[in-house]
């Protein structure tokens, strides 16, 4: 009676498995149609946002929003965030902090993408014009990558510092003062930068549908196996 009991029990593990796996295949594909959803809203705020807001420090933001701002670029201590590809050539964002006022947190502004060139970095070529600017832009985050290795920033290099996908609190403890919470995205219109071409996300939501489509087609074709391999065993 036993050995039936374990007999029944192991024939039954393989479909409990299987609809298992259909169970997370099916939430696999809700999160990346959520996730593409997502995107889908965020492009259309990228859009859909007019005008420019006065920002002073204190002041919340939202993703995407566009501001001006008015202080001092603090050409002394920039940091070049490094392993930026654009159309297929190897380059550096500017990052250079923006002083709105004294005891503030400093804003950091992405000033755009420069070409590392085999000739070597002339810092000449990132100076900014000296005394108060006001400058437009949306309000943004620092590039993230999926894995890094090792420290964001180089230990004993003098200004200009290069850094590898860094923190807002790395960027902190890299300048020793405190920093606001979003990054500003140099207009593509304003004259302080370089090469600014910004999106919301680097991957579309037709991406994220495309994956939804394919863990709902997993789902469906592991269905399809194990009720057929059901009817054909006959288990009851």
């Amino acid at each position: 009676m036993a050995d039936t009991f374990k007999k029944k029990l192991l024939g039954w593990l393989p479909y409990a498995l299987g609809v298992l796996l259909v169970v997370q295949f099916a939430g696999l594909g809700v999160w990346q149609i959520e996730r593409g959803m997502g995107k889908l809203a965020q492009r259309r705020e990228f859009a859909e946002e007019k005008g420019f807001a006065a920002w002073s420090d204190g002041m919340p933001v939202r993703s995407f929003q566009k501001l001006e701002v008015t202080g001092r670029l603090d050409t002394e201590h920039q940091i070049l965030l490094e392993n930026i590809i654009i159309e297929d050539r190897l380059g550096y964002y500017v990052l250079t902090p923006l002083v709105v006022s004294d005891g503030a947190p400093v804003l950091l502004v992405n000033r755009g993408w420069i070409e590392r060139t085999a000739a070597g970095f002339d810092p000449a070529s990132i100076a900014a014009e000296p005394g108060r600017v006001t400058l437009h832009g949306r309000a943004g985050s620092l590039p993230r990558a999926g894995y890094r290795m090792g420290d964001a920033f180089k230990p004993g290099e003098a200004w200009p510092q290069t850094a590898v996908y860094p923190t807002l609190d790395e960027v902190s403890a890299a300048l020793g003062r405190d920093v606001q919470p979003f990054v500003l995205l140099l207009d593509p219109d304003d004259p302080h930068g370089f090469f600014r071409y910004w999106e919301p996300a680097e991957m579309g939501p037709g991406r994220h549908f495309a994956y939804a489509l394919q863990w709902f087609a997993m789902g469906a074709v592991l269905t399809f196996l194990l009720v057929r391999n059901f009817r054909k065993r006959g288990l009851t």
